[in-house]
């Protein structure tokens, strides 16, 4: 008969977790790095209780906002390429729906966390318990069951019992190459009390070990057939070349055959900047040479790509190709009728290399790549080197201030930018330069403003040797900030440069060019009460929650600014006014936004006009 050991199910919980290990840099680490925590009257008595008497091997932080402390566990998982990860837990009510926005965003990027909500009391005495959600035609519904359609798995735990079979489940689900994804496990505060007798070996350290998946026979014979009359190929490299550890495969492929790489804005970094068949990022937010060889291919190798519309340009870039999808998830391999190749990255690269043992891209087609390529890394340079205002009431926009944070670095540029959403992903996806994988960090699956602080701080706690940038924008800044002050009380430094356009400048940009009137994106034409505008002060506010910070009247300053944030021993935030009307103009393709098809504006007619027309490149 198996001994047995009585715990309540929050200990048996914590328990469980802390017992999950992972071999990182051949050493067996924690798989949880730990667990964000907001308690409240939900799951401070039962689970508080609990994750206090594991504290030294499962650490708890305290974070400042429940979306916020999500979206930094799920940044965590990303840097380390979905190989370690963090546990959530939140009060019942707000705490918990304030986490389903984070859940949405680690669902759509197939990212790991594992959230621990509270939930109502099963027993239901007091009934409706504070903070619940009732619903008149099922008394079994709590707010919690908003997470089932963002979970890749969910339950309620209804009985301590349940916890033997349903966190199997979780881990099975966190560290899935195919499901991998958020996991929520309800927790009624009563059940996080009771005590039952689990048996000791479930308790017992386990090394959890990643799948990788061998590509099956005869759809790599088709990839081969297909690659092999190919003579103008393209890689397009997405996010499932970091997450299986494939760099150093793509890099072997691309060599051995000269093929070209467009990055996507998961898969940027997968490859060096300087590379000379790096074609730079591709798509809506591309670079003119990826773009210019993608509409040019005549196979398009897919790996590790959604294959989302601002990649494929809303389905219009790779209208004379081919399309391979090389991915580990069959709902990808399937998308706008490619051809699977239903394997690991690494695995399916390295397969498909040994097979094509003799082929090559045809020469001039290689040629033109890297002639193409050195043309747009000579366009980002000339972009990100200006410096000098011509007058001045001159505003730099975003190019110019990542240029900046580009020559701060030492020869190594060893830095991660970190960004989610509005006009800087465009910018970085075109201009950020990187030699290491996981330099670059943008949350673009869900484009969630607010991602930016939080997400710089789940960065810089996987990587703690890297300095962190946090590029965002004012209105991303005013959406979530609090974790500024979790930043200064852990002592995870940031260095956040706030561009401040004074308003959503990115959409404001997007309502013109769709036609549309300047209406309720920039502060001057939004509706304003008797005071008028606020005199919005982010350096006054950025010290105010603990960090250093200043404002920068221009980019010579900025560099100064740098080179004092990055001597600073916490969190610095430069503050600096940017250009709301001036973007990149290199690169970029179409995107496809519905547009009226009626209207009173001449301009939105025109609008409407021009995207039939675009509509005809679209890959039936």
């Amino acid at each position: 008969m198996s001994q047995t050991i009585r715990l309540t199910m929050a200990q048996a919980l914590v328990r469980y977790l802390a017992a999950q290990m992972v071999e990182e840099d051949g050493k067996q680490v924690p798989l949880f790095a730990g667990c964000f925590s907001i308690f409240g009257h939900g799951n401070v008595a039962g689970l508080g209780e609990a994750l206090y008497a594991y504290k030294d091997q499962f650490p708890t932080y305290r974070a400042h906002n429940e979306q916020a402390m999500a979206h930094t566990a799920i940044a965590y998982a990303k840097s380390k390429f979905r190989r370690r990860m963090m546990a959530v837990t939140s009060s019942i009510g707000p705490g918990a729906t304030n986490m389903v926005t984070a859940a949405a965003l680690a669902h759509v990027n197939r990212l790991p966390v594992l959230l621990l909500p509270g939930d109502y009391f099963v027993h239901r005495m007091p009934d409706p318990v504070l903070q619940q959600v009732e619903d008149f035609t099922d008394g079994g519904i709590s707010a919690n069951d908003c997470f089932k359609p963002v979970s890749r798995y969910f339950d309620r735990i209804v009985h301590p019992a349940q916890l033997l079979s349903a966190l199997p489940r979780a881990i099975a689900t966190l560290t899935d190459p195919v499901n991998c994804g958020p996991v929520t496990l309800a927790l009624p505060q009563d059940v996080q009390a009771e005590a039952f007798d689990y048996p000791e070996e479930f308790f017992a350290p386990r090394v959890v070990h990643f799948r990788t998946l061998v590509p099956e026979l005869a759809e790599l014979q088709a990839a081969v057939a297909a690659l092999k009359s190919a003579k103008r190929p393209m890689i397009v490299s997405g996010g499932g070349v970091l997450y299986a550890n494939a760099t150093v495969q793509l890099k072997a492929f691309v060599e051995a055959f000269g093929v070209p790489v467009g990055e996507t804005q998961a898969g940027k970094s997968a490859l060096p900047w300087d590379h000379a068949m790096q074609a730079g990022a591709i798509g809506v937010t591309g670079a003119s040479a990826a773009n210019a060889l993608a509409a040019e291919a005549d196979v398009i190798l897919a790996v590790g790509s959604r294959l989302q519309d601002f990649t494929t340009a809303s389905n219009s870039l790779f209208g004379k190709a081919k399309v391979i999808s090389l991915n580990v998830n069959p709902f990808d391999t399937l998308k706008w009728r490619s051809l699977p190749l239903h394997a690991d990255a690494a695995l399916g690269l390295e397969a498909l290399q040994s097979a094509l043992t003799g082929w090559k891209a045809d020469a001039e087609w290689t040629s033109k790549a890297a002639g193409l390529n050195q043309e747009w890394r000579n366009i980002v340079s000339q972009i990100t080197s200006r410096t000098e205002p011509p007058s001045a009431d001159y505003l730099p926009y975003d190019g110019e201030v990542i240029g900046a944070v580009q020559r701060s670095a030492d020869s190594t540029n060893t830095d991660i930018a970190v960004c989610a959403a509005g006009t800087l992903p465009a910018e970085l996806h075109k201009l950020w330069r990187t030699s290491f994988p996981g330099g670059y960090h943008m949350e673009y699956g869900y484009s969630c403003m607010g991602y930016e602080i939080a997400g710089g701080l789940g960065a810089k706690m996987a990587r703690p040797d890297k300095e962190v940038f946090v590029m965002v924008g004012d209105g991303s800044y005013l959406m979530m900030n609090s974790e500024i002050a979790t930043s200064v009380m852990l002592g995870h430094k940031l260095i956040i440069v706030v561009q401040d356009n004074r308003g959503y400048g990115c959409i404001n940009r997007l309502q013109q060019a769709t036609g549309s009137a300047p209406f309720n994106n920039m502060l001057k034409d939004c509706l304003t009460g008797q005071h008028g505008l606020p005199e919005i002060n982010f350096a006054a506010h950025a010290a105010s929650l603990g960090a250093i910070s200043e404002h920068v009247p221009n980019v010579k300053a900025l560099e100064e600014a740098l080179q004092r944030a990055r001597a600073a021993d916490r969190t610095y935030v430069i503050v600096i006014d940017t250009d709301d009307r001036r973007t990149t103009k290199e690169g970029g393709a179409w995107w496809e936004v519905g547009i009226p098809a009626v209207s009173s504006r001449e301009q939105v007619n025109t609008a409407y006009a021009r995207n039939l027309d675009a509509k005809q490149n679209q890959k039936k």
